[in-house]
């Protein structure tokens, strides 16, 4: 499993021009969020999702040296299997690592509520949906993560 964070002051993603999750650290009293950028493989368990979740929750990549859970955070939680390209031969990737929908997407989901168990406020795409995800990341700040 990959997460790719991202500090961000403000994120949304949309489908077919519905806005179907955001987050404003501000309306939080945060000074930024995270998005999260979830891609799964084979061999990927709930359990790999809770470790990396938790980890999210407590990365110390906000202001100060604190995490999402001293500030309160908002996260963005969006599945992306583009993560797992395999771009090693030619110029087509292969997307043979990556799980398929009916693997993938359960563990996303429990991803997500793993952060809402923590306590986190999450908002989340649509899976298998054509995105446009707009944020700005701060810093810039954007740090993978495997698991």
């Amino acid at each position: 499993m990959r997460v790719l964070l991202q500090r961000v002051t403000s994120a949304e993603v949309t489908v077919d021009d519905e806005i179907v999750g955001r987050i404003d650290p501000a309306a939080h009293s945060a000074p930024h969020g995270l998005v999260a950028l979830v891609g799964v493989t084979h061999g990927d368990t709930e359990a790999i999702a809770k470790t990396l979740a938790d980890k999210v929750w407590r990365l110390r990549i906000l202001d100060g040296e604190r995490s999402a859970a001293d500030l309160d955070a908002p996260i963005l939680v969006v599945s992306q299997f583009t993560l797992y390209a395999d771009t090693a031969k030619g110029r087509r990737p292969s997307w043979n690592a990556a799980a398929s929908g009916a693997v993938a997407e359960p563990i996303v989901d429990a991803f997500a509520q793993t952060l809402r168990d923590l306590g986190a406020t999450v908002a989340t795409g649509r899976f298998g949906a054509h995105m446009h995800i707009d944020l700005n990341n701060d810093g810039p700040v954007t740090v993978l993560l495997e698991g």
